[in-house]
């Protein structure tokens, strides 16, 4: 049921947005699975991107346009004029700026009503594990093992469901690693910690422009998709694209019960 409030506020159930919220958002608010409440929970929400180049840039674009209340950007690098073929977020005019303040800006254009923390640092320790237990989700835009694994054992110790995304040279994959759901692996199910895979950057090895921008805008479907409670995630699922033939590959990744990140996982007992 709904009714129209004093000072122009459409209120359901609790809930309430203004009349420039409605028509921002009223092409979220027509979809059935997703409409007044759904939006509610995206303006309520918290998203911890951690990265802001080539995947936070889509991320974080379709994040701050959807309505994400608050969107806290971590990155501890600067815009360099090699990042402008595929970092779409930041600007030729921003080239030495932090890429968490420039990224912090491009979404203040888009979107004003949102909240917006921009972090120049690197998430790691302590600092990380507080970052991520104040989210509502987490979406993995790095671009290195170790902090891809730091950041997972914080999602698993906070449960908090981690998006995670990857792209180098025409390849890409993305997956979603769910700690609320004790038969989700965690992303050490797939990638074990203590095996040694190769650094790949794209700085040597090159990365195909749009490709970013496909897994990007995917990682913030899977997130949006957490957040309001629709459809089905990709967790237990990892997605490579080929982009040379524009090829998917689906992949069931099973739980590794005897991870040592998530196998000892436990969740605190109703009150």
């Amino acid at each position: 049921m709904r009714k129209q409030a004093a000072g122009g506020f459409l209120q359901h159930e609790n809930c309430q947005m203004n009349d420039n919220q409605l028509l921002r958002y009223s092409r979220h608010i027509l979809l059935d699975e997703i409409g007044i409440e759904g939006q509610q929970k995206l303006l309520a929400a918290h998203a911890l991107v951690i990265g802001v180049g080539g995947l936070g840039s889509p991320v974080a674009y379709y994040l701050a346009s959807a309505g994400i209340g608050k969107i806290t950007l971590v990155d501890n690098d600067t815009v360099d004029l090699t990042n402008l073929q595929r970092q779409i977020l930041h600007t030729t005019d921003r080239i030495g700026q932090a890429k968490a303040i420039s990224g912090g800006y491009a979404l203040a254009q888009i979107n004003s009503e949102i909240e917006i923390v921009a972090l120049t640092e690197r998430a790691e320790g302590d600092r990380l594990t507080a970052l991520v237990k104040n989210a509502s989700v987490v979406l993995d835009c790095s671009d290195n093992f170790s902090t891809r694994h730091a950041i997972n054992r914080a999602c698993v110790m906070h449960h908090v469901p981690l998006v995670s995304g990857a792209a180098i040279r025409f390849d890409g994959q993305v997956s979603v690693f769910d700690a609320r759901d004790l038969l989700s692996p965690c992303y050490s199910c797939l990638f074990p910690q203590d095996q040694h895979f190769e650094e790949v950057q794209c700085s040597t090895m090159g990365v195909f422009a749009p490709l970013v921008g496909i897994i990007g805008a995917m990682q913030a479907a899977e997130a949006l998709k957490l957040i309001v409670g629709i459809g089905q995630s990709l967790a237990g699922r990892l997605i490579l694209l080929d982009a040379r033939s524009m090829e998917w590959t689906n992949i069931k990744i099973p739980r590794n019960v005897a991870c040592p990140v998530c196998s000892q996982l436990k969740f605190p007992k109703a009150p």
